[in-house]
Parts: structure tokens; C-alpha cells; sequence
């Protein structure tokens, strides 16, 4: 009887290490999307590099507008040419991929008009991507994990309200994950006010195209103090360092892998609220091959 209960206690003390030493280690999200040649989304899930990927864009939706996706090069949603990514979603899904539908993205058409235009996108995108039915789902039958705010135009209104409408169909059945994409200037001039609902459940915060908050080979200072503000002051579950996958992704702010595992994610890293990084985008992570250079150390 003794030497079992030794076992047990042993096995539970392996068990809490475990978790103690996993819990400050991240995952990888990614956006997906918007170039043709960046491969399936099925495909992009079964390299085992993301945790997270983020279908971009639905760009044009709000104020009256009739809601579209745009997928670049990989179908045609005038024809209902995505229908057919379904089985992609649920394949991801199959691997514990979560797969989240971002709206918005830097060209996009959109805004919420009122309180009650962020109910109708909110029902709209629950019926259309989510649990709800619809006879015109742009994606086909599956249900994604969630709504990523690639918001980055229009104005800050109403997408705290968009945001409560959407946490409010997770009573419905599946949670419904929340998910931003806020530029690293804090507070973020869009979806500032979104963020402290406390309803967002992952933060990807964009720290590039923002020299004032995005790393410096000089300086790590501008980034970290950022990083320290995202992590104190927003109530979400867990907080991403944003980053462009090569230095073609993005104007400014990459940042290369010995920079990256060397001096930024451990001075990160230690924050309860790490959750990971966050790569624009698969088609610039497949040309530089940063992901896979990084996983490890995430």
C-alpha cells in the first residue's frame, strides 16, 4: 500500500512539473489567405507548424454592405468557389488546429455603423461561418473556431459591441474564440476599446510596421516596454509577439531568428500571458522558412 501511494504521489509530482515547465511554452499562428501560391490551407495545417490559422480576409462587411471574402488567388467566392474548403477546416481541426476567420485586413471595406449592425454582422457571421444555419455559407458546412478583428480602417466604433454579440453565441454550444490583431502603439486606435472587454482570448499584436514599439537591433527596449504594456494592461487570455515571416512581408520591423530566439522571446517569455508568435503570413513563412527555424524556441 505505502509503495503505491509512493508511485501516486510521484506520478502526480511528474505531472505538475510537466505543467509547470510547459506552461510558459507558445505556439505558432498564422494568416492565411492571401496568395494563391502559398499551398492549401490542408496543406498548411499538415506541416505541424501552427497552433493557430487565421483564414484572411472577410474584408468587406458593415454598414449595409453585403458581406464578402476575399481569398486571393485560392477560389472564387462570386461563383461559391470556397465551398470546397470545408474539408480543408476539418482536417485542420482533425490535427487541433484551430482555425479562426479574420475580418478586416489593411484593404478592406468596413465598418459598424451602430450597436445594431454589430448585432447583424454578429448573427451574420454566426449563421454564415459559425454554428448557426445558412443556406449560403461562403466556406461550406464547417464551423470554424473562431473571429480574429484584423481591424486596420473605418473607425473604433462599435466593435466592443461586435465582440459581446459574439462571446453571447458561445452559450449556444461550441466556444466561439476571439482573437485581435491590434498594432503594437498602445492603445490600439481601432480596436482598443474591443480589447478591454476582456473578452478576447488571444492577442496577436502586430509589432512591425511601428518603429516606435517594434524591435531594433540597437534597441530592445521600445519592443519590451510594449510588450510589458499589451501583457499589464489588456485582459486577455494569452498575448502574441506579432512578427512579419521575411523581411519582404512587411515594411519594417523583422526580425532575424538568432535576434529572435537569442534576445526577444527570453525577454518575453516570462509573462504569464505569452502565448506565442503570430507570422504574416504563410506565403512569406514558406519563401524564408522562419517558422520552422523558430518553432523550437516559441
Amino acid at each position: 500500500m505505502a509503495f503505491k501511494l509512493k508511485v501516486s504521489v510521484s506520478f502526480i509530482w511528474l505531472i505538475v512539473l510537466a505543467l509547470v515547465t510547459g506552461s510558459n511554452g507558445g505556439g505558432i499562428s498564422i494568416y492565411w489567405g492571401q496568395n494563391g501560391n502559398e499551398g492549401t490551407l490542408a496543406e498548411t495545417c499538415a506541416t505541424g507548424r501552427y497552433e493557430y490559422v487565421n483564414i484572411a480576409f472577410l474584408a468587406t462587411f458593415g454598414n449595409g454592405q453585403t458581406p464578402m471574402i476575399n481569398l486571393a488567388g485560392h477560389c472564387d467566392p462570386y461563383s461559391d468557389g470556397c465551398t470546397g474548403l470545408s474539408s480543408d477546416i476539418k482536417s485542420c481541426q482533425a490535427k487541433g488546429v484551430r482555425v479562426i476567420l479574420s475580418l478586416g485586413g489593411g484593404a478592406g471595406s468596413y465598418s459598424l455603423a451602430s450597436s445594431d449592425d454589430a448585432r447583424q454582422v454578429a448573427m451574420y457571421l454566426w449563421n454564415n461561418f459559425l454554428g448557426g444555419t445558412s443556406s449560403s455559407r461562403p466556406l461550406g458546412p464547417a464551423v470554424l473556431d473562431g473571429i480574429d478583428f484584423d481591424i486596420e480602417g473605418g473607425t473604433g466604433e462599435h466593435w466592443d459591441d461586435l465582440a459581446k454579440y459574439l462571446s453571447g453565441y458561445s452559450k449556444k454550444g461550441k466556444k466561439v474564440y476571439l482573437t485581435a490583431a491590434p498594432q503594437c502603439p498602445f492603445p490600439d486606435a481601432w480596436v482598443g476599446n474591443a480589447l478591454k472587454t476582456g473578452l478576447f482570448d488571444y492577442v496577436w499584436v502586430q509589432f512591425y510596421n511601428n518603429p516606435p514599439c517594434q524591435y531594433s537591433s540597437a534597441d530592445i527596449v521600445n519592443l519590451e516596454d510594449a510588450w510589458k504594456q499589451w501583457t499589464s494592461d489588456i485582459p486577455a487570455t494569452k498575448i502574441f509577439l506579432g512578427l512579419p515571416a521575411s523581411l519582404d512581408a512587411a515594411g519594417s520591423g523583422f526580425i532575424p531568428v538568432n535576434d529572435l530566439t537569442s534576445r526577444v522571446l527570453p525577454a518575453i517569455k516570462n509573462s504569464s500571458k505569452y502565448g506565442g508568435v503570430m507570422l504574416w503570413s504563410k506565403y512569406y513563412d514558406d519563401q524564408s522558412g522562419y517558422s520552422s527555424s523558430i518553432k523550437s524556441h516559441v
